[in-house]
């Protein structure tokens, strides 16, 4: 029989993916930059998009196929726009469905998803909340499940596991909003960063030469978290790695990147990563290659004491003295071609379309539920 005969060959059915960025954290607009980037890299006679933004207020709504609109545009941010069709997911594991709330206007691109890739940093998106509900609604997403999404937004119970696991960590104090700033606060040596437990991009973050400034910096890190850390200073030089699961499931480490901040900030905050022309990175540092290795493995380390799943970025000190120190974990990190943690993986040999791909094969090989 001719092919003919037999028919056409049936293409393979598109991968739907439900692109989930914005969100009501403070990093909503870095948020937005990361989709936008992802959104214009999907190849779309692989995959069926759906882009769907969450307003700072965290209303759903379907959003547009535009990357070019979720740009940084000179020094304004971009935000999601909020006139889009309501819509929610349904915590319902056997529809995976995405329901219009305008039963009048219901968008003809709502339906089944198979896999949510949620671009969403800060919290109520990172910290493992939009985890829970995909867990319920049993659809894969890409990243870390509930329990090491919410371990590594909180940076002090991230830095107990990291302890625990081994790794070195800075010395550090934590103190709530309204609580007197514990004694031994005092043991901490100059100069100290004072920053919000479950916050990012550097938002809130500030620098204390000068202890009676401490009350002033930690008012800044309780404006935007009930909890924060002062800690400790560590001299060194910003090192960072990428973690990225393989095929098999298993964590490899990339080409670290050191980062050098060659403008007048005072250290690697909101301007110098987002907004400037004046942060210098060098992929792969110019380090010792044992030093190097130590940073992979304490990456991976660092990972695994996690429990993290697909992705994250591991920021560390490295010393004079050759110790390493892990500042945090970050378990969606910014996702722009010009973000570390893409660069840090073009530079091993994967580049970003194929990152992106990788992502979502994972979640999808990953499903969810126990594992």
């Amino acid at each position: 029989m001719s092919a003919h005969e037999r028919g056409p060959v049936s293409e393979a059915p598109r991968i739907r993916v439900a692109v989930v960025f914005g969100g009501r954290s403070t990093e909503h607009a870095i948020s937005c930059v990361s989709a936008g980037s992802v959104l214009g890299v999907l190849d779309r006679n692989r995959y069926d998009v759906v882009p769907i933004g969450i307003t700072a207020e965290g209303r759903w709504v379907l959003a547009g196929d535009d990357p070019s609109r979720l740009a940084i545009a000179g020094t304004e941010l971009p935000s999601v726009d909020p006139t889009g069709a309501a819509l929610v997911l349904a915590g319902d594991p056997t529809v995976k469905e995405l329901v219009s709330l305008d039963v009048a206007n219901v968008p003809p691109a709502l339906g089944s998803v198979d896999v949510v890739f949620p671009l969403l940093h800060g919290p109520y998106g990172e910290d493992g909340t939009i985890q829970g509900l995909l867990e319920l609604a049993g659809v894969p997403y890409v990243g870390s499940g509930v329990f090491a999404s919410a371990a590594a937004m909180d940076k002090h119970h991230m830095k107990k596991l990291l302890a625990a696991a081994g790794l070195d960590v800075p010395r550090y104090v934590m103190v709530r909003a309204g609580e007197k700033v514990p004694p031994d606060v005092t043991d901490l040596d100059l100069p100290l960063f004072v920053k919000p437990a479950r916050g990012g991009s550097s938002i809130g973050i500030s620098r204390v030469d000068d202890r009676s400034l401490l009350d002033d910096a930690l008012a800044e890190a309780h404006r935007h978290d009930p909890k924060a850390l002062v800690e400790e200073a560590v001299s060194g030089r910003e090192v960072e790695c990428g973690v990225l699961v393989d095929a098999d499931g298993v964590p490899r480490a990339s080409v670290p990147a050191e980062i050098r901040v060659t403008g007048p900030q005072p250290f690697y905050d909101f301007e110098a990563k987002y907004l400037g022309d004046t942060t210098e990175f060098d992929i792969p540092p110019a380090i010792d290659d044992g030093v190097i290795a130590r940073v992979q493995q304490s990456a991976v380390a660092a990972f695994q004491a996690l429990d993290c799943e697909g992705l994250a970025r591991v920021d560390f000190f490295v010393c004079d003295d050759g110790r390493v120190v892990v500042n945090e974990i970050n378990t969606m990190p910014g996702f722009t071609p010009s973000s570390m943690f893409p660069r840090m993986w073009a530079a091993s040999g994967v580049d970003y379309a194929a990152l992106v791909d990788r992502l979502v094969a994972d979640a999808i090989r990953r499903g969810t539920g126990l594992r």
